[in-house]
């Protein structure tokens, strides 16, 4: 049987529900139980399943790998949201802000375990590959993450360091759910790694449509304050492309906001999103996420199965390009 990514998005969900946290002490468990409830699209597994099923039909064989991607994705969140010091995930509070630091610290150690725990439950035969991609992969997420890190003091950030530094914080774990998912379905190393490939470019596509959210979004439907990313100097796409494009005048009023320690949020997010109009990022953007959806779309042509069974790959893939969230 063919899935639609909205038929396994509602499977993987339900699988998630019956998932068991019963260990003590309870306010370990409480903050994951807590963060793995709170939504979010599941892109993560439902691209494993769908993976999967490319090949094969019994997709509930991949349930504990799927749930281990998925909960390794969220740990990453939650650290991620400590270090950035957000207050809202999804639009809920996020963990750090619920409980504290500690809590959030200890509670992330505990989902990568737990992700492992999951990620480990499959046969001899695919055992090796499942986990040495699945610990490549972790780390590269890491160094992606000390990059974002690192760009933070710099601003000479080039387009070629951000692309490769979200290539490592988003596009690797994209591209390894689809992978593991082809791995386990028994698929050839070849349409593996078209499918690893393929993830990689939706991931850089995907990640630079959040960039774009996060100053052109609606607020109530994103899920977080807009101009966020404004807000703390983050060398996103756009930034880095502005400081680029913009005549000298341009530039040193984007440095003023950027070196400015005390200003009004409205005022600076309005300001440097009008200079964001002027120099025309939004345009350029929106052309490098249609780049990649096609060099996406390329790759999936040539995975050997039929387009039927691609389909609805390939409808996930468009509506990413379109999402408001």
């Amino acid at each position: 049987m063919m899935y639609t990514s909205a038929q396994l998005q509602e499977m993987y969900q339900g699988w998630l529900e019956t998932l068991v946290l019963n260990r003590n002490p309870q306010s370990l468990y409480e903050p994951v139980k807590y963060v793995l409830s709170i939504g979010g699209k599941r892109l993560r597994p439902v691209l494993m399943l769908l993976a999967y099923n490319l090949f094969k039909d019994d997709v509930e064989r991949v349930k504990p790998q799927a749930l281990g991607i998925e909960i390794y994705h969220n740990f990453t969140l939650l650290h991620d949201d400590l270090m950035d010091k957000a207050d809202v995930r999804r639009g809920h509070p996020t963990v750090h802000k619920r409980w504290d630091d500690n809590t959030a610290i200890l509670s992330g150690d505990a989902m990568t375990v737990l992700a492992y725990q999951q990620m480990e439950q499959c046969d001899e035969k695919h055992f090796s590959k499942v986990i040495k991609l699945f610990n490549r992969t972790a780390i590269e997420i890491c160094e992606g993450q000390q990059y974002d890190m690192d760009f933070e003091s710099r601003l000479d950030v080039t387009e070629a360091e951000y692309m490769e530094m979200i290539r490592l914080k988003t596009s690797v774990l994209l591209a390894a759910s689809l992978k593991i998912g082809a791995i386990l379905a028994d698929a050839s190393e070849k349409d593996a790694d078209l499918l690893y490939d393929f993830g990689i470019c939706l991931g850089l596509a995907f990640q630079l449509k959040d960039d774009l959210l996060d100053v052109y979004g609606d607020p109530k439907v994103f899920g977080k304050k807009i101009g966020g990313d404004i807000l703390c100097n983050k060398k996103t796409f756009l930034l880095i492309k502005a400081l680029e494009l913009a005549n000298d005048l341009q530039r040193q009023e984007l440095y003023h906001w950027i070196e400015m320690k005390k200003f009004s949020a409205a005022e600076k997010i309005n300001a440097v999103t009008t200079l964001y109009n002027i120099v025309g990022v939004n345009g350029i953007t929106q052309k490098l996420i249609e780049d990649y959806s096609a060099k996406a779309s390329a790759l999936l042509d040539e995975v050997s199965v039929s387009d039927e069974r691609k389909e609805a790959l390939r409808k996930l893939m468009d509506g990413l390009k379109v999402r408001k969230v």
